[in-house]
């Protein structure tokens, strides 16, 4: 989305599921203004150290450097004023307040870009995500790929034992899953009842 006027501030949220290529889509337009010569920053918060402790990393190993805040205020006070592009992923991690920063960030004139989950794992909307929503410009919904029917995935199922609304993990404790297949909370199941594979032509069933 182009914005033309000039010192004009704006906000755009990429939102989905886990595996939907959120940090991803956040790395390629932080890039794209680099590019375009712009002042950019990212952050990300202290609690996704997963794969990098001083990057933002996607799931396919794309990385971007960044600054770890341990909450949305000390975006503020870490910020360049010279900036004008600024990056945050994993937003669900930040809390409430992101919500009143990217807002002053946005009056101010800089370009903020978001990227986060928009339900939890009881397929609930995950603050602050709805909110930034209902105040950007721009909003993008990705989609991850259904890890038990292929169908495009809106949910993220959460695999392990743990009833913590933030429980930071990867592949292994998450996957994807499409409306049909998502359990909220944890999996109370093998596998889905798919048809039983005959192993001849003409098999009877007994």
């Amino acid at each position: 989305m182009d914005f033309l006027i000039h010192n004009t501030g704006w906000i755009e949220v990429v939102c989905g599921p886990m595996f939907s290529g959120k940090s991803e889509e956040l790395i390629r337009r932080l890039r794209r203004a680099m590019i375009a010569r712009k002042r950019v920053q990212v952050f990300k918060p202290v609690i996704d150290d997963r794969y990098s402790k001083s990057e933002i990393v996607s799931h396919a190993d794309v990385r971007m450097q960044s600054l770890v805040v341990s909450g949305a205020s000390e975006i503020l006070s870490k910020l360049d004023w010279r900036t004008q592009v600024v990056g945050v992923d994993e937003a669900n991690f930040m809390g409430m307040e992101l919500i009143e920063v990217a807002g002053q960030l946005a009056d101010s004139g800089k370009q903020v870009i978001i990227a986060g989950l928009d339900t939890d794992y009881l397929g609930r909307p995950f603050p602050p995500v709805p909110d930034l929503l209902a105040m950007a410009e721009s909003i993008t919904k990705t989609l991850a790929v259904c890890m038990r029917c292929g169908n495009p995935a809106k949910h993220t199922q959460r695999l392990v034992g743990s009833e913590d609304l933030i429980e930071v993990g990867a592949a292994g404790q998450y996957e994807a899953r499409c409306r049909r297949c998502f359990e909220p909370g944890l999996p109370r199941q093998e596998m889905l009842p798919f048809l039983r594979p005959r192993t001849a032509p003409f098999e009877e069933d007994p």
